[in-house]
């Protein structure tokens, strides 16, 4: 950064207390904005949809749902950001993903990471009802993997972490406020 360039505050709020979307979310703005001071604020909202969203659609909604509900309760910040995780069943597989959403007073950017196949095992106990988070842990032994590398960590041998696996898609839920001039309100 030369002297022409001035530090930018940015107050940001997520729409969670688990460390790993935090973290995500932080990350993903500091390398999108290099140049800004970044103020994280965590906040425990809830999805409004289920406690393990099962299709892209509800996925999503949970996602502006908690981005939404960020912005209620603590209106006077920059940008406010909602990521939910999901699965969907197609032709007997079920595949695991995430959406990412963030507003800003007059924006919205989202973005839905890469996906992934969940091995059958995982599969029929979030079939059964059990939270895909807590499916991880009954099956390799854990204890609160979605808050430390979750199902895509376990499953790569952390070659690609939760951490990892959400800041992507953060990245690219900011190409709206990057490129602000591209994409009118």
């Amino acid at each position: 950064m030369n002297e022409a360039e001035e530090v930018l505050p940015v107050r940001l709020v997520v729409a969670s207390h688990n460390p790993v979307k935090i973290e995500a979310v932080r990350s993903g703005f500091q390398r999108m904005f290099p140049h800004s001071q970044i103020e994280v604020i965590s906040v425990n909202v809830p999805s409004g949809v289920g406690i393990q969203p099962l299709s892209d659609a509800e996925t999503l909604q949970g996602a502006l749902n908690r981005a939404r509900a960020a912005r209620r309760q603590l209106p006077a910040a920059d940008y406010w950001a909602g990521v939910e995780g999901g699965v969907e069943e197609k032709d007997g597989t079920m595949s695991a993903f995430a959406w990412v959403v963030i507003l800003s007073a007059g924006g919205c950017g989202k973005a839905r990471s890469a996906t992934f196949d969940l091995p059958p095992a995982l599969a029929d106990l979030v079939r059964q009802g059990v939270e895909l988070g807590e499916a991880d842990d009954r099956l390799f032994g854990r204890q609160n993997s979605k808050q430390q590398n979750g199902a895509v960590g376990l499953l790569t041998g952390d070659v690609i972490d939760r951490a990892a696996y959400y800041e992507q898609p953060v990245i690219l839920a900011l190409i709206p406020f990057k490129n602000p001039h591209l994409f009118p309100e």
